[in-house]
């Protein structure tokens, strides 16, 4: 090593460098250790965090106890898929991807044609995710759809629900746009991770390089204001381009540069 480089390691308070560093990711790093394991308390808060994600993907919905007073406020009513039970969805992701018929039934009865902008909550992997993130979310995304005076269909709750659903919510109601707000597959640094999933006129047949994401939307990731504008003003350029997927490209402010 130069010299230079010598009295720059010499000079630099390290402690600064470890916050610096862990204040960018929960990632766990620069943690310390015992011997050749983690320190008790890492170890402690690791097993805590599995324990968080498995709960995060056994739980059952409930939509009055985990979206509270948004139910009430925008009318939210709960469909299913195909699957009839937690243990089949986990086993036959292709049933998550289709509604029962008695929930086409009601979303044809309930929900309104040809909207420009179609909302739905899906529990997904994580119902720990939607009811941390969806409420407010829900709130900055109608306000934010009501600002540009867009109509949006009558929002409504998928119970075993996957991300491919949004191919029959667009057979079914043939929004412009369809957004899936959907509880991310836990880990270790949080179970209350949200994905925006999104699809201009979606279809039978769809995939993902149909989809555009918008993902890891939780108080350390993306909160739910900056997700906000991001679907908002991605929901617009789909109207704009008439297409989403891989060919759309999100427009996003650039990135300050802080070095660390």
């Amino acid at each position: 090593m130069s010299e230079d480089g010598d009295n720059f390691l010499q000079s630099f308070d390290w402690s600064e460098l470890v916050r610096r560093v862990r204040s960018r990711t929960p990632a766990r790093l620069l943690t310390g250790r015992a011997g050749a394991g983690y320190r008790t308390s890492t170890q402690l808060e690791l097993r805590e965090a599995h324990a968080a994600a498995r709960d995060a993907v056994r739980a059952e919905l409930d939509i009055q106890r985990d979206l509270g007073s948004v139910v009430a406020q925008y009318k939210l009513f709960e469909v299913r898929t195909a699957a009839t039970s937690k243990d089949e969805y986990l086993l036959r992701p292709d049933l998550g991807r289709q509604f029962s018929p008695e929930s086409r039934a009601r979303i044809m009865e309930r929900c309104r044609r040809e909207c420009q902008l179609q909302i739905a909550l899906g529990d997904g992997l994580s119902v720990t995710a939607l009811a941390a993130q969806a409420p407010p979310l829900l709130t900055a995304l109608l306000e934010g759809a009501e600002q540009r005076n867009w109509s949006v269909g009558q929002i409504f709750v998928v119970r075993y629900c996957r991300v491919g659903i949004l191919n029959e919510i667009g057979e079914f109601l043939a929004p412009q746009v369809s957004v899936l707000l959907i509880g991310e597959r836990p880990g270790l640094a949080t179970a209350e991770s949200l994905s925006a999933y999104m699809a201009f006129q979606p279809k039978r047949g769809h995939t993902d390089a149909n989809r555009n994401l918008i993902s890891n939307i939780h108080a350390r990731g993306v909160t739910t204001e900056q997700a906000a504008l991001r679907i908002l003003n991605l929901a617009a350029l789909m109207m704009k381009m008439s297409h989403s997927g891989f060919q759309l490209r999100e427009e996003l402010p650039a990135l300050r540069n802080d070095s660390v």
